[in-house]
């Protein structure tokens, strides 16, 4: 049997129905957010744009001592996105939204690789996307938007009221 949401008092309806509006502000805008304000850490400058931001596959950084010592395998705070670009400073409750099973930002850094299908041979670069849209930083970007959202959905879902479902 299927639970319906309910709640009595107006206050906390207000307040939910506040918390979907927002919800679906972030979700619904995320590609014209103000990105989350991560460090690039990029050794070479004056690079062409479209080598420093090309992507080929992002990795977590390696873990410090401290994070080796508690049984941490990476260290989540940075995303290799190449070569040439880190990015740093992304906060550890960014990867608390999760969407098809993991963290939304794991989810863009699975996705947002080059992938050649081995049935039909089929490359797939998502570079090709940022060319056709004439922006470089495109997957960077959206990896920062993503950091957003993801920041701004679990503040949002954690001050949802309780509420008292019914059959």
């Amino acid at each position: 049997m299927k639970m319906l949401p309910f709640t009595k008092e107006t206050a906390n309806y207000k307040k939910f129905t506040k918390s979907g509006r927002d919800l679906a502000h972030w979700h619904l805008n995320y590609e014209t957010i103000e990105p989350y304000p991560l460090s690039e850490i990029s050794p070479e400058l004056g690079l062409d744009p479209w080598k420093q931001f090309h992507v080929t596959k992002m990795t977590f950084g390696k873990p410090t001592p401290a994070q080796k010592a508690a049984g941490l395998k990476a260290d989540k705070t940075r995303i290799h996105y190449n070569s040439q670009l880190t990015l740093d400073g992304i906060p550890l409750e960014a990867y608390d939204y999760i969407v098809n099973g993991k963290p939304a930002l794991e989810w863009i850094m699975e996705r947002y690789q080059i992938t050649i299908d081995k049935a039909s041979g089929i490359k797939n670069d998502p570079n090709d996307w940022c060319k056709e849209h004439n922006n470089p930083r495109y997957i960077v970007d959206l990896l920062k938007r993503v950091t957003r959202v993801s920041l701004e959905t679990m503040r949002i879902v954690n001050t949802i009221p309780a509420l008292n479902e019914r059959k």
